[in-house]
Protein backbone atom coordinates (compact mmCIF):
# COMPACT_ATOMS: atom_id res chain seq x y z
CA UNK A 1 0.00 0.00 0.00
CA UNK A 2 2.85 2.37 0.81
CA UNK A 3 4.41 1.52 -2.54
CA UNK A 4 1.30 2.74 -4.37
CA UNK A 5 1.43 6.04 -2.45
CA UNK A 6 5.04 6.60 -3.48
CA UNK A 7 4.16 5.89 -7.13
CA UNK A 8 1.28 8.38 -7.07
CA UNK A 9 3.44 11.06 -5.44
CA UNK A 10 6.13 10.51 -8.07
CA UNK A 11 3.67 10.92 -10.95
CA UNK A 12 2.29 14.12 -9.41
CA UNK A 13 5.78 15.62 -9.07
CA UNK A 14 6.56 14.68 -12.68
CA UNK A 15 3.43 16.41 -13.99
CA UNK A 16 4.14 19.55 -12.03
CA UNK A 17 7.71 19.74 -13.34
CA UNK A 18 6.46 19.14 -16.94
CA UNK A 19 3.88 21.89 -16.71
CA UNK A 20 6.42 24.47 -15.57
CA UNK A 21 9.07 23.66 -18.14
CA UNK A 22 9.67 26.64 -20.58
CA UNK A 23 8.32 26.16 -24.16
CA UNK A 24 8.48 28.07 -27.47
CA UNK A 25 5.40 26.50 -29.09
CA UNK A 26 3.41 29.78 -29.03
CA UNK A 27 5.59 30.98 -31.83
CA UNK A 28 4.80 27.86 -33.80
CA UNK A 29 1.09 28.34 -33.28
CA UNK A 30 1.29 31.93 -34.43
CA UNK A 31 3.23 30.87 -37.48
CA UNK A 32 0.70 28.19 -38.24
CA UNK A 33 -2.19 30.69 -38.49
CA UNK A 34 -0.22 33.62 -39.90
CA UNK A 35 -1.21 34.91 -43.33
CA UNK A 36 1.27 33.93 -46.01
CA UNK A 37 3.50 36.65 -47.34
CA UNK A 38 1.60 36.88 -50.63
CA UNK A 39 -0.40 39.54 -52.41
CA UNK A 40 -3.98 39.57 -51.00
CA UNK A 41 -5.27 42.26 -53.38
CA UNK A 42 -8.60 41.88 -55.20
CA UNK A 43 -9.04 42.31 -58.94
CA UNK A 44 -12.42 42.99 -60.54
CA UNK A 45 -12.95 41.22 -63.86
CA UNK A 46 -16.00 41.68 -66.13
CA UNK A 47 -18.15 38.56 -66.37
CA UNK A 48 -17.26 36.55 -69.44
CA UNK A 49 -13.66 37.82 -69.61
CA UNK A 50 -10.75 35.35 -69.35
CA UNK A 51 -9.33 34.93 -65.85
CA UNK A 52 -5.57 34.76 -65.22
CA UNK A 53 -5.32 31.90 -62.73
CA UNK A 54 -1.57 32.44 -62.29
CA UNK A 55 -2.03 35.98 -60.98
CA UNK A 56 -1.69 36.56 -57.26
CA UNK A 57 -4.58 37.74 -55.11
CA UNK A 58 -8.30 37.22 -55.55
CA UNK A 59 -10.57 37.78 -58.52
CA UNK A 60 -14.22 38.84 -58.40
CA UNK A 61 -16.56 38.87 -61.36
CA UNK A 62 -18.59 42.00 -62.06
CA UNK A 63 -21.33 42.93 -64.47
CA UNK A 64 -22.94 46.21 -65.48
CA UNK A 65 -26.65 46.36 -64.63
CA UNK A 66 -29.03 49.06 -65.86
CA UNK A 67 -32.43 50.13 -64.60
CA UNK A 68 -35.35 48.65 -66.53
CA UNK A 69 -39.10 48.23 -66.24
CA UNK A 70 -40.55 45.31 -64.32
CA UNK A 71 -44.22 44.45 -64.48
CA UNK A 72 -45.30 43.44 -61.00
CA UNK A 73 -47.52 40.37 -60.92
CA UNK A 74 -50.12 39.23 -58.43
CA UNK A 75 -50.14 35.45 -58.12
CA UNK A 76 -53.40 33.75 -57.20
CA UNK A 77 -54.38 30.11 -56.86
CA UNK A 78 -57.57 29.40 -58.77
CA UNK A 79 -59.44 26.99 -61.01
CA UNK A 80 -60.83 26.90 -64.52
CA UNK A 81 -64.55 27.49 -64.87
CA UNK A 82 -67.05 27.55 -67.71
CA UNK A 83 -68.52 30.89 -68.75
CA UNK A 84 -71.89 29.54 -67.61
CA UNK A 85 -73.24 26.17 -66.49
CA UNK A 86 -77.02 26.00 -66.14
CA UNK A 87 -79.69 23.41 -65.48
CA UNK A 88 -82.20 23.02 -68.30
CA UNK A 89 -85.69 22.61 -66.78
CA UNK A 90 -88.91 21.41 -68.38
CA UNK A 91 -91.75 23.92 -68.76
CA UNK A 92 -94.35 21.20 -69.35
CA UNK A 93 -95.17 17.87 -67.75
CA UNK A 94 -95.32 14.59 -69.59
CA UNK A 95 -93.64 11.36 -70.58
CA UNK A 96 -90.19 11.63 -72.21
CA UNK A 97 -90.34 10.25 -75.74
CA UNK A 98 -86.83 11.13 -77.02
CA UNK A 99 -83.41 12.32 -75.87
CA UNK A 100 -81.70 13.07 -79.20
CA UNK A 101 -78.44 14.45 -77.74
CA UNK A 102 -75.84 12.26 -76.04
CA UNK A 103 -74.04 13.39 -72.90
CA UNK A 104 -70.88 15.32 -73.70
CA UNK A 105 -72.06 16.28 -77.18
CA UNK A 106 -71.79 19.84 -78.42
CA UNK A 107 -75.10 21.47 -79.32
CA UNK A 108 -76.17 24.71 -80.93
CA UNK A 109 -78.73 27.15 -79.66
CA UNK A 110 -82.24 25.81 -80.34
CA UNK A 111 -81.27 22.12 -80.58
CA UNK A 112 -83.75 19.74 -78.91
CA UNK A 113 -82.42 18.15 -75.73
CA UNK A 114 -85.56 16.32 -74.53
CA UNK A 115 -88.92 15.60 -76.17
CA UNK A 116 -92.12 15.21 -74.14
CA UNK A 117 -95.23 13.38 -75.36
CA UNK A 118 -97.63 15.70 -77.21
CA UNK A 119 -100.74 13.93 -75.87
CA UNK A 120 -103.82 16.15 -76.51
CA UNK A 121 -101.89 19.40 -76.98
CA UNK A 122 -102.03 19.24 -80.76
CA UNK A 123 -105.79 18.61 -80.70
CA UNK A 124 -106.29 21.57 -78.38
CA UNK A 125 -104.33 23.74 -80.77
CA UNK A 126 -106.53 22.67 -83.70
CA UNK A 127 -109.64 23.37 -81.66
CA UNK A 128 -108.35 26.81 -80.70
CA UNK A 129 -107.61 27.66 -84.32
CA UNK A 130 -111.14 26.66 -85.39
CA UNK A 131 -112.68 28.85 -82.69
CA UNK A 132 -110.43 31.71 -83.74
CA UNK A 133 -111.62 31.36 -87.35
CA UNK A 134 -115.28 31.30 -86.25
CA UNK A 135 -114.80 34.36 -84.08
CA UNK A 136 -113.04 36.18 -86.89
CA UNK A 137 -115.87 35.54 -89.37
CA UNK A 138 -118.52 36.63 -86.87
CA UNK A 139 -116.64 39.84 -86.09
CA UNK A 140 -116.07 40.74 -89.73
CA UNK A 141 -119.77 40.11 -90.47
CA UNK A 142 -120.80 42.36 -87.61
CA UNK A 143 -118.75 45.20 -89.05
CA UNK A 144 -120.86 45.15 -92.25
CA UNK A 145 -124.09 45.03 -90.28
CA UNK A 146 -122.95 47.91 -88.14
CA UNK A 147 -122.40 50.06 -91.20
CA UNK A 148 -126.11 49.56 -91.98
CA UNK A 149 -127.08 50.13 -88.33
CA UNK A 150 -128.44 46.59 -88.02
CA UNK A 151 -126.44 45.79 -84.87
CA UNK A 152 -125.39 47.87 -81.93
CA UNK A 153 -121.82 48.86 -81.06
CA UNK A 154 -122.08 46.72 -77.96
CA UNK A 155 -122.64 43.60 -80.06
CA UNK A 156 -119.64 44.45 -82.25
CA UNK A 157 -117.46 44.95 -79.17
CA UNK A 158 -118.58 41.60 -77.76
CA UNK A 159 -117.62 39.85 -81.00
CA UNK A 160 -114.27 41.65 -81.04
CA UNK A 161 -113.62 40.48 -77.47
CA UNK A 162 -114.51 36.91 -78.47
CA UNK A 163 -112.06 37.10 -81.38
CA UNK A 164 -109.27 38.35 -79.12
CA UNK A 165 -109.96 35.55 -76.63
CA UNK A 166 -109.85 32.96 -79.39
CA UNK A 167 -106.55 34.38 -80.69
CA UNK A 168 -105.06 34.26 -77.18
CA UNK A 169 -106.22 30.65 -76.80
CA UNK A 170 -104.39 29.77 -80.02
CA UNK A 171 -101.24 31.38 -78.64
CA UNK A 172 -101.49 29.41 -75.40
CA UNK A 173 -102.04 26.17 -77.27
CA UNK A 174 -99.05 26.83 -79.54
CA UNK A 175 -96.89 27.62 -76.52
CA UNK A 176 -97.99 24.45 -74.72
CA UNK A 177 -97.15 22.42 -77.81
CA UNK A 178 -93.75 24.06 -78.28
CA UNK A 179 -92.84 23.33 -74.66
CA UNK A 180 -92.97 19.61 -75.36
CA UNK A 181 -89.52 20.09 -76.89
CA UNK A 182 -86.88 21.25 -74.39
CA UNK A 183 -84.33 23.23 -76.39
CA UNK A 184 -80.82 24.52 -75.68
CA UNK A 185 -80.91 28.24 -74.75
CA UNK A 186 -77.33 28.72 -75.99
CA UNK A 187 -74.57 26.79 -77.71
CA UNK A 188 -72.46 24.57 -75.50
CA UNK A 189 -71.93 21.03 -74.25
CA UNK A 190 -74.62 18.82 -72.73
CA UNK A 191 -72.76 17.98 -69.54
CA UNK A 192 -75.44 15.82 -67.89
CA UNK A 193 -78.79 14.30 -68.86
CA UNK A 194 -81.17 13.66 -66.00
CA UNK A 195 -83.87 11.63 -67.75
CA UNK A 196 -84.20 8.77 -70.20
CA UNK A 197 -86.91 7.74 -72.64
CA UNK A 198 -89.96 6.60 -70.70
CA UNK A 199 -89.37 8.75 -67.62
CA UNK A 200 -92.11 11.11 -66.53
CA UNK A 201 -90.92 14.69 -66.42
CA UNK A 202 -92.74 17.09 -64.12
CA UNK A 203 -92.96 20.78 -64.81
CA UNK A 204 -89.77 22.38 -63.48
CA UNK A 205 -87.88 19.07 -63.40
CA UNK A 206 -84.36 18.90 -64.86
CA UNK A 207 -83.81 17.61 -68.36
CA UNK A 208 -80.03 18.10 -68.24
CA UNK A 209 -77.28 20.65 -67.68
CA UNK A 210 -75.63 22.73 -70.38
CA UNK A 211 -72.07 24.05 -70.13
CA UNK A 212 -70.87 27.05 -72.14
CA UNK A 213 -67.11 26.75 -72.61
CA UNK A 214 -66.64 29.59 -75.08
CA UNK A 215 -64.99 31.42 -73.47
CA UNK A 216 -63.61 29.61 -70.46
CA UNK A 217 -62.80 31.51 -67.27
CA UNK A 218 -60.14 31.44 -64.59
CA UNK A 219 -61.51 32.27 -61.15
CA UNK A 220 -59.63 32.87 -57.90
CA UNK A 221 -59.57 34.82 -54.64
CA UNK A 222 -57.20 37.80 -54.30
CA UNK A 223 -56.02 38.82 -50.79
CA UNK A 224 -57.22 42.20 -49.61
CA UNK A 225 -53.67 43.64 -49.57
CA UNK A 226 -53.28 43.00 -53.33
CA UNK A 227 -56.73 43.76 -54.73
CA UNK A 228 -55.97 47.49 -55.11
CA UNK A 229 -53.18 46.65 -57.57
CA UNK A 230 -55.60 45.12 -60.08
CA UNK A 231 -57.45 46.90 -62.89
CA UNK A 232 -60.10 45.53 -65.22
CA UNK A 233 -58.43 44.64 -68.52
CA UNK A 234 -55.05 43.64 -67.06
CA UNK A 235 -53.24 40.92 -68.97
CA UNK A 236 -53.27 37.52 -67.27
CA UNK A 237 -51.32 34.31 -67.75
CA UNK A 238 -52.39 31.01 -66.25
CA UNK A 239 -50.40 27.82 -65.71
CA UNK A 240 -52.58 24.74 -65.29
CA UNK A 241 -51.43 21.79 -63.19
CA UNK A 242 -51.27 19.89 -66.47
CA UNK A 243 -48.50 22.24 -67.62
CA UNK A 244 -50.66 24.01 -70.21
CA UNK A 245 -50.30 27.79 -70.39
CA UNK A 246 -53.24 30.06 -71.21
CA UNK A 247 -53.68 33.81 -71.56
CA UNK A 248 -56.58 36.17 -71.07
CA UNK A 249 -57.85 39.45 -69.63
CA UNK A 250 -59.15 40.34 -66.19
CA UNK A 251 -62.90 40.95 -66.59
CA UNK A 252 -64.30 41.02 -63.04
CA UNK A 253 -63.19 42.11 -59.56
CA UNK A 254 -65.64 41.66 -56.71
CA UNK A 255 -66.64 44.73 -54.73
CA UNK A 256 -67.45 42.78 -51.58
CA UNK A 257 -64.97 40.53 -49.77
CA UNK A 258 -65.63 36.96 -48.77
CA UNK A 259 -66.78 37.16 -45.13
CA UNK A 260 -64.54 34.26 -44.08
CA UNK A 261 -61.27 34.68 -45.99
CA UNK A 262 -61.49 38.47 -46.51
CA UNK A 263 -60.44 37.94 -50.12
CA UNK A 264 -62.02 39.17 -53.36
CA UNK A 265 -63.19 37.03 -56.26
CA UNK A 266 -61.72 37.72 -59.68
CA UNK A 267 -62.62 36.32 -63.08
CA UNK A 268 -60.36 36.09 -66.13
CA UNK A 269 -61.80 35.57 -69.61
CA UNK A 270 -59.44 33.46 -71.70
CA UNK A 271 -58.50 34.49 -75.22
CA UNK A 272 -60.09 32.63 -78.13
CA UNK A 273 -58.15 30.18 -80.26
CA UNK A 274 -56.39 28.35 -77.44
CA UNK A 275 -56.38 24.64 -76.74
CA UNK A 276 -59.68 23.54 -75.15
CA UNK A 277 -59.56 23.05 -71.39
CA UNK A 278 -61.91 21.46 -68.87
CA UNK A 279 -63.64 23.00 -65.90
CA UNK A 280 -62.23 22.57 -62.40
CA UNK A 281 -58.48 22.32 -63.17
CA UNK A 282 -56.24 23.96 -60.56
CA UNK A 283 -54.39 26.93 -62.01
CA UNK A 284 -51.69 29.38 -61.01
CA UNK A 285 -53.10 32.77 -62.06
CA UNK A 286 -50.55 35.53 -62.68
CA UNK A 287 -52.14 38.95 -63.12
CA UNK A 288 -49.96 41.73 -64.51
CA UNK A 289 -50.26 44.71 -62.17
CA UNK A 290 -48.31 47.98 -62.09
CA UNK A 291 -44.98 48.70 -63.84
CA UNK A 292 -42.08 49.64 -61.57
CA UNK A 293 -38.44 50.58 -62.19
CA UNK A 294 -36.13 47.79 -61.01
CA UNK A 295 -32.89 45.94 -61.75
CA UNK A 296 -32.62 42.35 -62.92
CA UNK A 297 -29.74 40.66 -61.05
CA UNK A 298 -28.50 37.06 -60.92
CA UNK A 299 -29.24 35.04 -57.76
CA UNK A 300 -25.50 34.74 -57.02
CA UNK A 301 -25.27 38.51 -56.41
CA UNK A 302 -27.53 38.43 -53.33
CA UNK A 303 -25.66 38.67 -50.02
CA UNK A 304 -26.10 39.78 -46.40
CA UNK A 305 -24.32 42.46 -44.42
CA UNK A 306 -23.21 42.09 -40.79
CA UNK A 307 -26.69 43.06 -39.58
CA UNK A 308 -28.37 40.45 -41.77
CA UNK A 309 -29.77 42.96 -44.28
CA UNK A 310 -30.31 41.59 -47.77
CA UNK A 311 -28.38 43.49 -50.42
CA UNK A 312 -25.70 43.45 -53.09
CA UNK A 313 -22.12 44.66 -53.36
CA UNK A 314 -21.11 46.99 -56.15
CA UNK A 315 -18.06 48.91 -57.30
CA UNK A 316 -18.29 52.68 -57.66
CA UNK A 317 -16.40 54.96 -60.04
CA UNK A 318 -13.42 55.02 -57.64
CA UNK A 319 -13.20 51.20 -57.65
CA UNK A 320 -14.39 51.06 -54.04
CA UNK A 321 -16.77 48.32 -52.89
CA UNK A 322 -20.19 49.66 -51.84
CA UNK A 323 -23.01 47.70 -50.19
CA UNK A 324 -26.61 48.55 -51.17
CA UNK A 325 -29.65 47.14 -49.35
CA UNK A 326 -32.25 45.94 -51.85
CA UNK A 327 -35.86 44.84 -51.86
CA UNK A 328 -36.81 41.82 -53.95
CA UNK A 329 -40.00 42.64 -55.85
CA UNK A 330 -40.12 39.69 -58.23
CA UNK A 331 -38.26 36.87 -59.88
CA UNK A 332 -37.59 35.62 -63.36
CA UNK A 333 -38.04 31.91 -64.01
CA UNK A 334 -36.96 31.99 -67.63
CA UNK A 335 -34.41 29.31 -68.43
CA UNK A 336 -31.97 31.70 -70.12
CA UNK A 337 -32.14 34.55 -67.61
CA UNK A 338 -33.05 33.40 -64.11
CA UNK A 339 -32.72 35.94 -61.33
CA UNK A 340 -34.41 38.48 -59.09
CA UNK A 341 -35.94 41.88 -59.74
CA UNK A 342 -34.81 44.30 -57.02
CA UNK A 343 -35.22 47.96 -56.11
CA UNK A 344 -32.90 50.24 -54.11
CA UNK A 345 -30.01 50.57 -56.58
CA UNK A 346 -28.82 53.53 -58.66
CA UNK A 347 -29.90 53.57 -62.28
CA UNK A 348 -26.57 52.10 -63.39
CA UNK A 349 -24.30 49.96 -61.22
CA UNK A 350 -21.26 47.72 -61.55
CA UNK A 351 -22.51 44.64 -59.70
CA UNK A 352 -20.27 42.01 -58.13
CA UNK A 353 -21.86 38.76 -59.27
CA UNK A 354 -19.31 36.26 -57.98
CA UNK A 355 -16.85 36.51 -55.10
CA UNK A 356 -18.71 39.21 -53.17
CA UNK A 357 -18.07 37.35 -49.90
CA UNK A 358 -14.31 37.94 -50.34
CA UNK A 359 -14.57 41.73 -50.29
CA UNK A 360 -15.97 44.19 -47.79
CA UNK A 361 -17.56 47.66 -48.14
CA UNK A 362 -14.93 50.37 -48.41
CA UNK A 363 -12.29 48.07 -49.88
CA UNK A 364 -10.52 49.23 -53.03
CA UNK A 365 -10.19 46.75 -55.88
CA UNK A 366 -7.90 46.73 -58.87
CA UNK A 367 -9.13 46.77 -62.44
CA UNK A 368 -7.94 47.59 -65.92
CA UNK A 369 -11.46 47.90 -67.34
CA UNK A 370 -13.24 51.07 -68.38
CA UNK A 371 -16.68 50.54 -66.81
CA UNK A 372 -18.31 53.08 -69.12
CA UNK A 373 -17.62 50.76 -72.08
CA UNK A 374 -19.38 47.75 -70.60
Amino acid sequence: MKKQYWVAIGLFIFLVIWMFLPREQNVAVKDRYAMPETDRSVTAIPAGSPVDVSASGFNVLVSKVNLSTYTETVNVRGVTQAFRHVQILAEAAGRVTATPVARGARVNRGDVLCEIAVDNREAELQESRSRELQAKLEYEGSLGLRERNLVSEVSVAQLKSALDSATAAVGRAELALSRTKVRAPFSGILETRAVEVGDYLNMGAQCGSLLDDQPMLLVGQVPEQNVSKLIIGNAVEGILVTGQRVTGRLTYIARAADPVSRSYRIEVELNAGQEPIRQGISTEIMVSASDIAAHMIPPSAITLDDAGVVGVKTINSNNVVVFYPVTIVGESTQIGTPGFWVTGLPSEVILITLGQEMVFPGQTVRTNTDWSRL
